[in-house]
């Protein structure tokens, strides 16, 4: 009985990581091979894993691609949990008042171990977007301006353990962000004091960055503005970061009047 226990708690740990690596090919979706590969299963396994999470609602199937993406169970339970997300909460007033005053795109991001995920996305009135980030959107640790001023504010020894984990991955998807030019922008934004992505990712695709910190000094998040590359230059680049750092200040005054997000 034991040992049946064991297998169920071990089958419902695999399919949670499936359903998380679905949830970071938002874009196109996640193929079985994808799955396969980067989950460490076989394809028998993968298969019977998804197949449950199709029956539960969490996993869709597209007709077409035959890729898996998150389905409406899944959205209908991250908007119940979205009310208890402290952090969310706290910083919604704050991202809808960057993106009024700038015009430009405000987001909100976490860690999730070695990657990031975009929280929210609060889009400016300014006609012309980056869409380079969208809510639920996962990307290596440092990829981005919120991802990378998160990164920035880890240990060392933790930056160089992440950056590690994820080379592969960035030599792969990211030319121009091999594992050096990382740790470069690394100590660029400690010196700074806020991060830049100069169109990295994608070009013309700028962004701003600022790390926010619960009472205790630990991370917990990041604040960032996007905009194409235009609209980055100084004088109004000075202002945006300005802009960014107050409204930081603000967050964590408001974490540090309640009770901080789980990091």
């Amino acid at each position: 009985m034991a040992e049946s226990a064991m297998g169920g708690a071990q089958s419902v740990d695999r399919a949670l990581s499936l359903l998380g690596l679905i949830g970071r090919h938002t874009a196109d979706g996640a193929t079985l091979s994808v799955l396969v590969a980067q989950s460490g299963l076989n394809k028998a396994t993968v298969r019977r894993l998804l197949l449950a999470l199709i029956r539960a609602g969490l996993v869709e199937q597209a007709a077409g691609s035959r890729a898996y993406h998150l389905g409406e169970e899944a959205y209908l339970l991250g908007l119940m949990a979205q009310g208890r997300h402290g952090l969310l909460s706290l910083a919604m007033d704050s991202l809808q008042r960057l993106a009024r005053d700038t015009g430009d795109a405000a987001f909100l991001s976490v860690r999730r171990g070695p990657y990031s995920a975009c929280l929210h996305r609060e889009d400016g009135a300014h006609p012309i977007r980056t869409y380079a980030l969208m809510p639920g959107a996962h990307h290596p640790l440092g990829v981005g301006a919120g991802s990378l001023a998160m990164l920035a504010a880890l240990p060392d020894r933790e930056v160089d353990t992440i950056i590690a984990a994820n080379a592969d991955e960035l030599h792969q998807n990211y030319p121009r962000l091999k594992a050096d030019e990382l740790r470069a922008q690394v100590d660029r934004t400690r010196a700074d004091g806020y991060s830049v992505n100069p169109g990295l990712i994608f070009e013309d695709s700028w962004g701003l960055g600022v790390a926010l910190h619960g009472p205790d000094g630990r991370l917990v998040g990041a604040l960032s503005l996007a905009a194409i590359e235009s609209r980055m230059r100084e004088p109004r680049r000075a202002d945006m970061i300005r802009a960014l750092r107050a409204e930081a200040r603000k967050i964590e005054n408001r974490l540090a009047q309640g009770s901080a997000p789980r990091p």
